[in-house]
Parts: structure tokens; C-alpha cells; sequence
């Protein structure tokens, strides 16, 4: 790896045999989380993607290298640990998908407490995203930050299986 695309230092992996399976059970299964939410509106994608960053650090730091290299999903990770940096595409989505929500729970609320009380948490996360930075040098779009790893192994989740 070069300097550009250099992970900062693994976790120590668990000593553990049971520890280390747990750790890449929720790493897969914040994986799945991960990839569902890049499909479903109201579940979010990078949370996922970085619990199971840590996770994969503690029990297979390959994995943990194959999703930092992930096209979809590398570029996310990376801005974030790198800046705490959400891309603007991201925001709004979160942004679009918070307000649909909030909509919704608004109309079919039967107190109105509820809508005031999802408004006001929505509305802290919603100032959370808008006030982090976007990239300061985004990658183009679909590309890795190692794009020969990505192109060599597909970049398909089903690989990651192949290296555990």
C-alpha cells in the first residue's frame, strides 16, 4: 500500500478464538446492515460500515482492508476516519430520508407528543450531519482509493467471504 491509501494501525486481534469469532459475526452483520441501507431509505449505511471496520480490525484485519477498499464503500470509511467528512451526496440523502421519517410518523401519530419528540432527535442528528465537512478530495464516483485491489477481486461482498 502507499502512503495515500495506507490504513492507519490495526486493533490487536483477539487472542480469543470465541471472542474473535463474535467479533466477525457482527462484522458480517454489520456488513449485511450496511448493504441493506444502501437500498432502504430509512436505514443508514456508514454507521454500519464503521462498526464493522472495528469489528473486522479486532478479528480479521484483511477483511478490515477489503472493506476500506470496497469501490461503494471504501471512500465513506476513508473520509470519515480520515476528516470526519461526510460527502454532500450522503448528507442529503440522510437529510431526504430523516424528513420522510419524520412525515410519516407526523401523520400516523396518534399524540402529538410523538412527532414533536422524533422532530426534535431528527433535528439534532439532522445539525450532527449538515455541520461535518465533505471530502476535501473526493473520489470520483465508484472508484476506490486502491482501484487495482478492487478491480482484481470484483469488489463484491461475496469475496469477503473468501478471505476469512
Amino acid at each position: 500500500m502507499d502512503e495515500q491509501t495506507a490504513l492507519p494501525e490495526d486493533a490487536p486481534v483477539c487472542a480469543s478464538p470465541l471472542r474473535r469469532r463474535l467479533w466477525l459475526a457482527l462484522g458480517y452483520a454489520a456488513v449485511g446492515l450496511g448493504i441493506a441501507g444502501t437500498v432502504l431509505p430509512l436505514l443508514p449505511t456508514t454507521p454500519f460500515l464503521l462498526l464493522a471496520a472495528g469489528a473486522f480490525a479486532k478479528s480479521s484485519p484483511a477483511l478490515r482492508d477489503r472493506l476500506y477498499r470496497d469501490p461503494r464503500f471504501g471512500p465513506l470509511l476513508s473520509g470519515w476516519q480520515a476528516e470526519g467528512a461526510i460527502p454532500r451526496k450522503a448528507k442529503a440523502a440522510a437529510l431526504v430520508g430523516m424528513s420522510v421519517s419524520w412525515a410519516i410518523v407526523a401523520l400516523t401519530a396518534s399524540r402529538p407528543l410523538v412527532p414533536i419528540l422524533a422532530g426534535t432527535c431528527m433535528a439534532a442528528v439532522a445539525v450532527y450531519i449538515v455541520t461535518r465537512p465533505s471530502p476535501s478530495t473526493p473520489a470520483p464516483e465508484g472508484a476506490a482509493s486502491d482501484g487495482a485491489t478492487a478491480v482484481e477481486d470484483g469488489g463484491n461482498v461475496s469475496a469477503l467471504r473468501n478471505e476469512a
